[in-house]
């Protein structure tokens, strides 16, 4: 069985930065791809960003050039590196890993709180 486990969330005043990790867990799986997601309250979940199996990345428009996603295959563990956070930015944060059988697994989600 395979786990994910999101963690790295907490509560940051304005301008500051997080860094969410989001380990995998279990054989057999190889973490191949990455999907970060957030949820605010009231709202629908929306894809922040990705990282596929060719390194390519893809941003939402709202956190480009403030957040990086990443990997690193040994530790089976993705990153998003959240730099200038704001308000808005508040939501729990959501981590889709994929293996390389295009299976994938979803973590419990960490809360992300940016005060003004």
């Amino acid at each position: 069985q395979v786990q994910v486990v999101e963690s790295g969330g907490g509560w940051v005043q304005a301008g500051g930065s997080l860094r969410l990790s989001c380990a995998a867990s279990g054989t057999p799986f190889s973490m191949t791809a990455i999907g970060w997601y957030r949820q605010a309250p009231g709202k629908q979940r929306e894809l922040v960003a990705t990282l596929r199996s060719d390194d390519t990345t893809t941003y939402a428009d709202s956190v480009k050039g403030r957040f990086i996603i990443s990997k690193d295959n040994a530790r089976n563990t993705g990153y998003l590196q959240m730099n200038s956070l704001k308000p808005e930015d508040t939501a729990v944060y959501y981590c889709n890993a994929w293996g390389v059988y295009s299976d994938s697994y979803w973590g419990q989600g960490t809360q992300v709180t940016v005060s003004s």
